[in-house]
């Protein structure tokens, strides 16, 4: 028998056996066991925020929908974004709830609903805009179950380690999840050339095993305090940082004839109206008797300034990632000869030095870090990130493989080196009873980060396009035979539409001539020349160098602030026993008068 029925009685009889162990001390073990299976939870969650990227294009051809089309580049913005901000709203909410009813029952729980939707991901019955809908619906559930896992994964590290394997043990956890990002890069170049749904199906035999052992093998090692839900809190968070996300995310779009959108209305209402709902929630905080978010930890230096810096890391990682496949996929793998239809493929391929300094530096920082403190190796870390932007924006579009492949190398090592003993710094500064929501917190900072980098520097890129490649592109089509109100209609198109064109490893000009019936009226040589590897590569890469120097050059004076911020977070405290901390900051709580509210 399948269906609801046998899933339930699967979860009955694997919260019967938890039970059953809940009584037991754990053993000497325990504490490796949580390791791997949290790396194992944030791991599977954090490739398929990124697994989608990559692949978008063997999943639209397989539900027959063009993603280019006009009218369905807001199928394409969801698809991306639904499942990232899913993930930066709702992590604090779910690192709460873990402190109120266990962090392992939550992340267990997580895992459950990120198996059940990967199933249905996998089993999309419908075609076009139908098929896009059940995809972005189930990515948005499936993003729900990943933050059960990432908000609650830290506090139960922290839960399970002594202070001083703490910072290796969240090294190893925090860099898994950011390889994870550049993995899924990779795996979704691969499954998307066997099949679109493989994409989804590697997420299946994972999360089932990860649910599976997690409910027979996690413990409870810390006492959850049942309390009252922050329900107005909730809702003000929820809705003030998904509108204003949203309309980050919608002023990419052009608008008015404008390249971008910040001039829409609705942009503008979504920015103001997101900003004023987090400055309510913040009010409400500071007088409800259990806010969801403890606003009194940032009163703590480290635990301020290490989220600061991570958000800022965040931002930068998060253009980086997308400024890199564009440039692989759109300029540099056509100019050495590849189709477009392989580019998704090779760009995660050839991004591998980035992912590789992230598990070089990460446990090795970490474990350094619980020695000698957090501020120098996650500051030295964040000099050497913002060295490297420095040292992207000096090359040329078409760079020798060699010292590109160093320069990532080094940005990996250094974001290595920043996130373990950052994240160890954070979680160390505050009390034990509540990082489950600090846990939640760091991560909503850091998911904050990554959906507001598509904003910020898809619109910085498009700024630096807007000025100068319009009339490249019409002159280069006009030179190769395009009739000049052809070329002129192509190179009207908001440059937000090449971008997306070379994001998702597509030809434009193919796409674009194609459609109109131009290429009949060419000659074979002008048709072979436009739609060859390096006519639009070549045509584009300086306008992208403009605004590649931009981008790269905002993203290094943001590692730049967050190496201020981490070298202001204080200097290094010898690791506590974890019940003297606990009750040292309880009392502390206790002292403090507590304003409830009317």
């Amino acid at each position: 028998m399948t269906g609801p029925a046998s899933a339930g009685g699967i979860r009955g009889r694997l919260l019967a056996r938890s039970a059953r162990l809940r009584d037991s001390p754990p053993g000497p073990g325990y504490k490796w066991v949580a390791l791997s299976n949290t790396t194992l939870g944030v791991l599977i969650a954090t490739m398929d925020a990124s697994i989608v990227i990559i692949s978008l294009p063997a999943i639209f051809r397989g539900i027959g929908l063009d993603p280019l089309a006009a009218g369905n580049i807001g199928y394409l913005l969801w698809m991306i974004l639904g499942y990232l901000l899913v993930s930066a709203v709702l992590v604090v909410v779910l690192g709460r709830l873990g402190d109120m009813f266990g962090r392992v029952r939550i992340y267990n729980l997580g895992f459950l609903v990120f198996a059940c939707a990967s199933v249905a991901l996998s089993l999309d019955p419908f075609r076009a805009g139908a098929g896009a809908l059940w995809l972005i619906l189930w990515r948005i559930v499936q993003a729900f179950g990943g933050s059960m896992l990432t908000a609650n994964s830290a506090a139960i590290l922290t839960d399970a380690f002594p202070a001083r394997q703490r910072g290796m043990a969240l090294g190893i956890n925090q860099i898994t999840a950011l390889a994870g990002q550049f993995l899924g890069l990779l795996a979704g170049g691969l499954l998307a050339a066997v099949d679109w749904r493989a994409v989804f199906w590697v997420s299946v035999p994972v999360s089932v095993t990860g649910t599976v052992w997690s409910y027979l093998s996690l413990r409870e090692t810390s006492a959850g305090g049942r309390g009252r839900i922050d329900w107005l809190g909730n809702l003000t968070f929820a809705s003030g940082a998904g509108i204003l996300l949203a309309g980050i995310t919608y002023g990419i779009q052009p608008y008015g004839g404008h390249p971008t959108g910040w001039t829409n209305p609705w942009v503008l209402t979504g920015l103001i109206g997101g900003v004023f709902l987090l400055l309510v929630f913040c009010l409400v905080e500071t007088r409800v008797a259990e806010p969801m978010c403890r606003l009194s930890l940032f009163r703590v230096r480290a635990f301020a300034a290490g989220n600061l810096a991570a958000l800022l890391t965040a931002i930068a990682r998060g253009g980086l990632q997308f400024m890199l496949i564009i440039w692989l996929q759109g300029i540099w793998l056509p100019l050495r000869g590849y189709d477009f239809a392989d580019t998704p493929l090779w760009a995660g391929i050839f991004m591998l030095p980035l992912t590789l300094g992230f598990l070089v530096a990460g446990p090795l920082s970490g474990y350094l870090s619980d020695r000698f403190g957090a501020r120098l190796f996650s500051t030295a870390g964040l000099v050497v990130v913002a060295g490297s932007f420095l040292g992207l924006l000096a090359l040329p579009v078409n760079f020798d493989y060699g010292v590109f492949a160093t320069l990532l190398l080094l940005n990996g090592l250094g974001q290595g080196m920043f996130s373990s003993p950052n994240t160890s710094s954070i979680m160390g500064s505050v009390p034990a009873r509540h990082r489950g929501v600090a846990s939640g917190m760091r991560s909503t900072f850091q998911n904050s980060g990554t959906a507001l980098s598509i904003g910020v520097f898809f619109s910085l890129m498009v700024s630096g396009l807007a000025g100068t490649l319009p009339k490249t592109l019409s002159s280069g089509l006009q030179a190769h035979g395009v009739p000049a109100s052809t070329a002129h209609d192509v190179a009207a198109l908001p440059p937000v539409s090449t971008l997306f064109a070379t994001f998702l490893g597509d030809n434009p000009i193919g796409h674009l001539l194609g459609a109109g019936g131009t290429m009949d009226h060419l000659t074979a040589a002008q048709r072979a020349t436009l739609t060859g590897h390096t006519f639009f590569p070549e045509l584009v890469s300086g306008p992208f160098h403009h605004g590649l120097t931009i981008v790269f050059g905002v993203a290094a004076g943001m590692a730049l602030v967050s190496a201020l911020a981490s070298a202001l977070r204080g200097g290094h405290e010898r690791a506590v026993d974890d019940t003297r901390q606990a009750g040292a900051a309880d009392h502390t709580e206790k002292a403090r008068p507590t304003r409830t509210s009317p």
